[in-house]
């Protein structure tokens, strides 16, 4: 019987330092460092050791791992919020390809998105980008953000992106609509980045009983390099729509648009091209600088229904023409500053109410210029070597 005892403990105590050499084998191999670190523990045994999971090894899934993933995570996620919002143009990025024998002209998209290298055709219904009457035909919109080619007139859109209609009433690059009512009679830079400057001059009324101006944008200046082309809504007592009340100059000279054949005036021995081109028979252009802008411009009174709805009170000699505008920019820098090129700004978050009638966008002290041909204000980035004159009237 004793014998038989003491078998007994003999095989438990066997049985105990077997248990222990597992034991050690696995805590040595958790806790080390390199290939057989704290990791999955694959010299561990896949036991209770401390190498089954919550290790530094780096061949499980331990911390080490898992904090090098956060960080790469981490680093995408910050890379993608670098980019985000930055309105770098893509849509106008494709070169031209001749067009097909049916007359319908492409674009070979190089773009850096899902349009890449893909060839778009215009439609039948308009076959042409600048129809040769393009003041009645649609234009073909070769678009290679949305990867499409429509058919569209070429005339501001006041609820599109970069807009500036009404009174005024702004959308800007981050699709917010906004109010920025200035000042009557001020100036204001409405862009100002590295390589251009766009200011805009108000007019305006304060009828009895009002504090503050209700102002319409009159005129349009563009300063790039050491030129200025001015567009402006002429004075005029009784409006016509069939009555060009649209002025054009470049560099302080008077600029006459055919009306007939491809309806454009281009600047000569620059840099930079610059075509304005009649959109209608009158009162409607587009404006190009090659490698900055395009805008589509057109000019509109207050109506006398108008004046009465919003109780204007505007003067019987003045039907208060003034431009509706939609900017397009090439390439903005991250810098991009005024009371509309703020919003193309990719860290860029509007201050404006959400969700009331009239959201307010103040920086009137930010952003008054001396004159519609200033370059100077308090966030104004563009500067040049000499200021180009033009002379425009003012209300």
């Amino acid at each position: 019987m004793a014998g038989r005892k003491w078998s007994i403990l003999v095989a438990l105590f066997i049985l105990l330092i077997s248990m222990e050499a597992a034991i050690a084998q696995g805590q040595g191999n958790g806790n080390g460092n390199g290939n057989n670190g704290n990791g999955n523990g694959n010299n561990g045994n896949n036991g209770n050791g401390k190498g089954n999971g919550n290790g530094k090894g780096n061949n499980g899934n331990g911390k080490g791992n898992d904090k090098e993933d956060g960080k790469d995570k981490g680093k995408d996620k910050d890379d993608k919020d670098k980019g985000k919002g930055k309105k770098d143009d893509d849509s106008s990025k494709y070169e031209s390809l001749p067009a097909l024998q049916s007359g319908q002209e492409r674009g070979f998209c190089q773009a850096q998105n899902t349009c890449h290298f893909k060839t778009l055709v215009c439609p039948e219904e308009c076959k042409q980008r600048k129809p040769k009457k393009n003041k009645k035909d649609k234009g073909c919109f070769i678009d290679c953000n949305k990867c499409e080619a429509t058919c569209k007139f070429r005339r501001p859109n006041c609820d599109g992106y970069g807009s500036l209609c009404y009174d005024p009433r702004f959308v800007g690059g981050d699709g917010v609509m906004f109010y920025f009512h200035g000042a009557k009679g001020g100036n204001f830079a409405i862009v100002s980045d590295d390589d251009f400057q766009i200011n805009a001059h108000f007019i305006g009324t304060r009828p009895q009983g009002r504090t503050r101006d209700y102002t319409w944008v009159q005129a349009l200046s563009v300063m790039f390099d050491t030129h200025t082309l001015v567009i402006a809504a002429n004075r005029v007592t009784q409006w016509n729509d069939k009555v060009d009340s649209l002025t054009v100059k470049w560099d302080g000279e008077l600029v006459t648009i055919p009306s007939d054949g491809d309806a454009e005036w281009k600047s000569s021995g620059n840099q930079r091209e610059v075509i304005v081109e009649r959109t209608d028979d009158a009162n409607s252009v587009r404006v190009t600088v090659s490698g900055l802008l395009e805008m589509d411009i057109r000019v509109r009174p207050i109506g006398e229904k108008e004046n009465k709805a919003h109780n204007y009170q505007l003067p019987s000699d003045d039907a208060f023409a003034h431009l509706e505008t939609q900017f397009k920019f090439k390439n903005p820098t991250d810098s991009i500053e005024g009371v509309l090129g703020q919003t193309y700004r990719p860290s860029y978050v509007s201050p404006v109410k959400r969700g009331v009638a009239m959201p307010m966008m103040g920086g009137e002290d930010k952003y008054q210029t001396p004159s519609l041909f200033s370059t100077t204000c308090k966030l104004c980035r563009f500067q040049r070597p000499s200021t180009s004159q033009g002379l425009i009237a003012e209300y």
